[in-house]
């Protein structure tokens, strides 16, 4: 089961271009690495690089992957590979293999990733990847193209970003925790005097009302937001797109 993401960016294609392949750029939007960076390589030789994750404040995953191939056709499409693994003990990730897809499409570029990997732990690795690291990695995908799209379209720096969705995150949960607080204490209808009758009624329906927008409201336009991109089912999406990608491009 791969993973599939597309997101609608309205910018120049060069200007995608330069904001995913600069290392310096691609690490500062993309929430599934800390530092990307180019090793040395000689003339001729494929691009290779080193990437790193910070799982924790004290804990750093790193890998290591490889350029395998870029191709531009007649109508302005390009297309980047790469493969990708890391021997990192506690990387659940092993090794990989995916491509970016650049697509201009009127006023903006489709902007499109295709990638799978394979999970290292046996039967135990198999389901925690099912369960838990494959739906994150393509929330945490989707998340990252939106926070992109915010920087192209709108010049919301991706520091800033993400201060704005902790800024949100934080008013829903608090919303949320005190509205289910005061839901859960019927002595708080006291706080009401007379009305305390007739607030029996309404208040419940209140505080029903702000749970439920606190969870579904869409999120500010300043917000990134996974929900924005497209996601193909994983059935639609697996490795063979990935390995016809690579075909293509070697």
């Amino acid at each position: 089961m791969g993973l599939s993401i597309e997101a609608f960016i309205r910018a120049e294609l060069d200007d995608l271009w330069t904001h995913t392949q600069d290392p310096s750029q691609h690490q500062r939007w993309d929430l599934r690495f800390t530092e990307i960076d180019y090793l040395p390589r000689a003339e001729g030789e494929p691009q290779r690089f080193r990437y790193a994750t910070r799982v924790l404040p004290f804990l750093t995953i790193a890998g290591t992957g490889v350029s395998a191939g870029e191709k531009e056709r007649p109508d302005g499409t390009r297309t980047s590979a790469l493969r990708f693994a890391s021997r990192h003990p506690l990387s659940l990730l092993a090794e990989g293999s995916g491509y970016w897809r650049y697509v201009p499409d009127g006023d903006g570029v489709r902007f499109l990733t295709g990638y799978d990997y394979r999970p290292r732990w046996g039967a135990l690795g198999a389901l925690a990847d099912r369960l838990v690291l494959r739906p994150l990695m393509g929330w945490v995908t989707a998340w990252s193209f939106d926070r992109l799209r915010l920087w192209l379209e709108r010049g919301i720096t991706p520091e800033r970003a993400l201060l704005n969705w902790l800024a949100e995150m934080t008013v829903r949960a608090l919303i949320l925790t005190l509205s289910a607080t005061a839901l859960l204490k019927a002595s708080s209808l006291t706080l009401f005097g007379p009305f305390a009758p007739t607030m029996a009624y309404v208040y419940p329906l209140f505080l029903t009302l702000a749970i439920c927008t606190a969870l579904l409201k869409s999120p500010l336009a300043c917000t990134p937001a996974a929900r924005r991109c497209l996601r193909t089912p994983p059935t639609r999406a697996g490795a063979p797109r990935v390995l016809r990608t690579l075909k293509e491009l070697s």
